[in-house]
């Protein structure tokens, strides 16, 4: 089966900034080229760019890079629970939490960058080895129901999503 876009229906109105965000295409294809242009991206930073933040109270190009890890991490468990069809409740999660207690700024950028390119090929392992009946599995996140499909989606939405801050607001006060 290859996964198509899902439906409203099929996740919370909250994740559909994300997965209008997600470009069209082959999603796997589309987050394997994005765990490059995440990695071409952030590797131009240095370590004292990768501690800036573009105005008071907002995060740090590591602590950006780290969540993009964070929450992926979350997202993909998620999946994984939902395809092999546990339809237990899962949580929410605040970022903000998880970035104040990450500490990112304390770690190397070839570090988070690893990390980034870890996370992302484990995702995509999971999400190439799902059987095709299990994106359709529905499972509850943060009290709402979601279909696995619509995981990888929401991954590369949200990746999408950070790149373009970084473009508007991070870049320009670099230059």
């Amino acid at each position: 089966m290859s996964l198509t876009r899902p439906l409203p229906g099929e996740y919370a109105e909250g994740y559909a900034p994300y997965i209008l965000e997600a470009a069209d295409g082959d999603v796997l294809a589309l987050l394997q080229a994005q765990l490059g242009e995440v990695e071409s991206l952030f590797s131009g930073f240095s370590e004292a760019q990768g501690t800036f933040r573009y105005a008071p109270g907002k995060w740090s190009l590591k602590d950006l890079l780290l969540h993009l890890s964070d929450a992926e991490r979350i997202f993909t468990y998620r999946c994984l629970r939902i395809g092999r069809g546990d339809a237990t409740p899962m949580p929410g999660f605040e970022e903000d939490a998880y970035a104040a207690a990450a500490k990112a700024d304390g770690r190397t950028m070839a570090d988070l960058l690893a990390d980034w390119r870890a996370v992302r090929t484990a995702s995509l392992t999971l999400f190439r080895g799902l059987p095709d009946a299990a994106w359709l599995n529905q499972g509850t996140t943060n009290n709402r129901a979601i279909t696995a499909r619509c995981i990888p989606y929401i991954a590369l939405g949200h990746a999408a999503h950070h790149l373009g801050v970084i473009r508007e607001r991070y870049l320009p006060a670099l230059k």
